[in-house]
C-alpha cells in the first residue's frame, strides 16, 4: 500500500511516519503531486501556523490538488483545521473542504488553559475511523476548534463542543494527534489504512 503523508512545512510529521511504519507501512513524505495521486491513501498531519501553511500550499499549487482526490485523505490537528473554509489563525481561508469556520478558543474560565493540551474524549462519534472503539480517549494540542457542522462525526468538549472528528465523502480529519493517542489512536489510523 502507497501511503502519502503530505509535505507542507507544518511541524510533527516524523511522529505519524513512526506511527505508520509501527503498522507495517512505509509512507513517503512528499510535496509531489504526482506521487500524491498515484498514492492508495493520503495523510494531512501537523503542527503549525494556518497561514504559513496555506501560503506552502498555495505556493505548490497543492491548495488545487488536495481537493480534487479520490483517495482516502485524513487530516490531523491543523490538517484538520486547514480542511475548513476559514481560519481566525492569520484569518485564514483555507482549503473548503469542509465548509466550516475554524475559531480561536474564547478565554477560559480558570479551570481551563489555552492550547487546549492533553487527553479528552471523543464522544457521539460514528462512521469508519472510529469503527471498534467505544469511548476514544485521545491526545490533543490546539488553540483553534472547528465548529459544529453537518459534516462532524465526533464531538469534543473543551471550554465548548467542537468538531473531534469530520467526514465528507473520501475526506476524513481528527483534531487529536492518533499517532499520539496509544492504543485507541493507533486503531483510528488502522481503520482509515482499511479503508
Amino acid at each position: 500500500m502507497k501511503v502519502a503523508v503530505v509535505k507542507y512545512n507544518a511541524g510533527n510529521v516524523q511522529s505519524v511516519i513512526y506511527a505508520l511504519e509501527r503498522l507495517g507501512v512505509e509512507p513517503i513524505h512528499t510535496d509531489d503531486h504526482d506521487l500524491i495521486r498515484a498514492a492508495d491513501k493520503v495523510i494531512f498531519p501537523g503542527q503549525g501556523e494556518a497561514s504559513s501553511a496555506m501560503a506552502y500550499l498555495r505556493a505548490q499549487r497543492l491548495d488545487q490538488l488536495l481537493k480534487h482526490l479520490e483517495q482516502p485523505f485524513l487530516g490531523i490537528c491543523i490538517g484538520l483545521q486547514l480542511m475548513c473554509e476559514h481560519s481566525e489563525e492569520g484569518d485564514t481561508p483555507c482549503l473548503g473542504i469542509f465548509d466550516l469556520k475554524v475559531k480561536r478558543f474564547p478565554t477560559p474560565p480558570e479551570s481551563y488553559k489555552i492550547p487546549h493540551m492533553g487527553w479528552n474524549s471523543l464522544k457521539e462519534h460514528k462512521g469508519p475511523l472510529t469503527q471498534g472503539l467505544s469511548d476514544p480517549y485521545l491526545y490533543y494540542v490546539h488553540s483553534y476548534y472547528a465548529e459544529l457542522g453537518g459534516d462532524t462525526v465526533g464531538i469534543t468538549d473543551y471550554i465548548l463542543p467542537f468538531s473531534g472528528a469530520l467526514q465528507k465523502n473520501n475526506y476524513y480529519a481528527v483534531q487529536a494527534h492518533p499517532e499520539k493517542s496509544s492504543t485507541d489512536g493507533q486503531k483510528i489510523l488502522t481503520n482509515f489504512l482499511a479503508l
